[in-house]
């Protein structure tokens, strides 16, 4: 049997990839973390519907001994949803290829995403495979225009969005982490140049249609903003902007983005857990509906402008599953692979690019979830 382990296996991510592998023939699952109680309540809330063999496991992945403590684990794979991802480093990623073990994780850093290639080399010498990022961004984003990216012979600009409904799930690292570049400086591809805006500022409204309607946006700081200018050629822009549904707790955030920017607030995360907790306050209003907006310009191979927008839209509250996906799909394969082979593949790098994005269709049906599809050209101005 494979063993497999989920850092933060009970968190708010963790949880629901532990729910789908359970489903698996011929793997344990260790739920792993610092918190024995959470971990067991799980493995018994599961324990009657998994395929999979269930046990809790404490562990801490700062612990000087984590590497070893690993290590006598005999994992196949190692998958870390233990955030927030910004300040780590790469303890985890670097004890698994010593252990000869796969490792996907779900972060959301630049930094942490964009140079796990760092490693690339190590990895391959051990013949494990190392990826990080295997979430909405850039996992599922990158997914997205590789699909239609052959429609166009250059690529202007590809501006990225995510709505979540008020009532999804609110997990505290996401929070921590969203507050650690709150009114800082983030570096983005805009206007054919690199240049700073600053996080959770450039507040607009987005209209994604469907049942989702309106939202209010501002800037976000994810890996796809640094991958995708070089990735496909984008010669004038790469945005990423998120928001939250209720307008009250949208502006708070935006005003709280300009204290930090003119420097009253040096920095917000510390604050986390009392600014989730005032926030729950909200959770009777608002909905349980999400969105996700992908918009590529340029120019389509006929020579017109054209233009592709595809939006993914989650109903009753099963948004907070789509960041799961890509590492799900990934750790299906590498489980069902037969590593003698020699077929599998190896080394270090960011989720780009990894997926077709009919590997998500089954998910998005189990799910309820669905994706719109909008061509537009200028020239013949009319929907294809």
């Amino acid at each position: 049997m494979k063993n497999v382990v989920v850092l933060g296996g009970y968190g708010n991510f963790g949880k629901r990839i532990v729910e789908n592998l359970a489903r698996l023939q011929d793997i344990t699952i260790l739920i792993a973390g610092r918190n024995l109680s959470k971990s067991s309540a799980l493995v018994a809330n599961l324990e009657n519907t998994s395929v999979a063999k269930l046990e809790p496991l404490v562990i801490d992945i700062f612990a000087d001994d984590f590497k070893d403590q690993l290590a006598t684990l005999s994992p196949y794979l190692v998958i870390h949803t233990s955030g927030p991802f910004q300040g780590q480093d790469y303890r985890v990623p670097k004890a698994c290829i010593e252990c000869g073990t796969h490792y996907i994780d779900l972060a959301d850093d630049r930094r942490f995403v964009c140079d796990i290639s760092e490693l690339d080399n190590e990895a391959r010498d051990k013949g494990v495979l190392i990826v990080s990022g295997a979430s909405s961004v850039p996992g599922l984003s990158s997914a997205v225009i590789e699909r239609y990216q052959n429609q166009f012979s250059t690529i202007d600009s590809i501006n990225l969005a995510i709505a979540p409904g008020n009532k999804a799930e609110r997990g505290l690292a996401t929070v921590e982490a969203i507050l650690s570049y709150t009114g800082h400086p983030l570096n983005v591809f805009k206007d054919g140049r690199w240049q700073d805006v600053y996080g959770w500022m450039d507040s607009k409204v987005n209209d994604f249609g469907g049942f989702v309607g309106k939202r209010h946006l501002a800037n976000v700081d994810v890996p796809d903003l640094e991958l995708f200018p070089s990735r496909y050629g984008v010669t004038e822009q790469v945005s990423f902007q998120a928001g939250l549904e209720l307008p009250i707790l949208h502006k708070t955030m935006v005003g709280m983005a300009y204290l930090s920017k003119v420097g009253l607030i040096k920095n917000w995360a510390p604050l986390s857990k009392a600014i989730v907790s005032t926030s729950n306050i909200f959770l009777p209003f608002g909905s349980d509906k999400g969105a996700m907006e992908v918009l590529i310009k340029g120019q389509g191979n006929d020579g017109n402008a054209n233009e592709v927008k595809w939006t993914l839209y989650a109903p009753k509250g099963n948004g907070p599953y789509i960041p799961t996906l890509s590492t799900i799909i990934l750790a299906r394969k590498l489980l069902s692979s037969d590593s003698q082979s020699g077929q599998q593949e190896t080394g270090a790098k960011p989720c780009a690019g990894m997926f077709e994005l009919s590997e998500f269709d089954t998910y998005f049906d189990a799910l309820g979830i669905h994706y719109e599809e909008q061509f537009f050209s200028k020239e013949i101005n009319e929907k294809e």
